[in-house]
C-alpha cells in the first residue's frame, strides 16, 4: 500500500496531527535513509525513518504501510522501533535552568544590572 510519509507518521502516532507531521517534514526534522523528505514522499516496507522531536531523534523501520490511525498497542505491527537507548535516556535527563527574578514595577534593568545578569549566564555555560 502506498502512503505518504506525513500520513504514515500520524498513523503510527509519532505526531498528534497530520499538520504537525507535515510541518516536521517541511522543517527538515524527518529523514528516510539519511535524506530529507517532503511530506508527499511515499514510504515503502523496509525504509528507515528518523524523526527529530525535541532533544531526541527516534528511528523506526517501516514494516507495512497503513492509511488509518492505529491504537498504541497495534503500532508495532506496522513500525519497528529502532531508537537507541541513549536517545531514550535523554528524555529523563535533568534540565538545568534558573530564573532571574525582578520586582514588579522595577522597569527595565540598568546597564549595570544587565552586565551582572550576563555574567551569571556566562558562568553557567557548559562546554560539551
Amino acid at each position: 500500500m502506498e502512503v505518504r510519509i506525513d500520513k504514515y507518521l500520524w498513523c503510527i502516532r509519532c505526531f498528534k496531527s497530520r499538520t504537525e507531521a507535515t510541518d516536521a517534514c517541511k522543517g527538515g526534522k524527518v529523514k528516510i535513509g539519511g535524506s530529507d523528505v517532503k511530506p508527499s514522499t511515499v514510504v515503502a516496507p523496509g525504509d528507515i525513518i528518523s524523526v527529530r522531536k525535541g532533544p531526541i531523534c527516534s528511528t523506526s523501520r517501516v514494516i507495512e504501510g497503513i492509511d488509518k490511525r492505529q491504537g498504541a498497542k497495534t503500532v508495532p505491527l506496522y513500525a519497528e522501533n529502532l531508537t537507541p537507548q541513549e536517545e531514550l535516556e535523554k528524555l529523563h535527563a535533568p534540565v538545568e535552568t534558573f530564573f532571574l527574578k525582578r520586582d514588579r514595577g522595577s522597569g527595565r534593568p540598568t546597564k549595570k544590572e544587565r552586565r551582572q545578569m550576563e555574567g551569571l549566564w556566562d558562568a553557567l555555560e557548559f562546554d560539551d
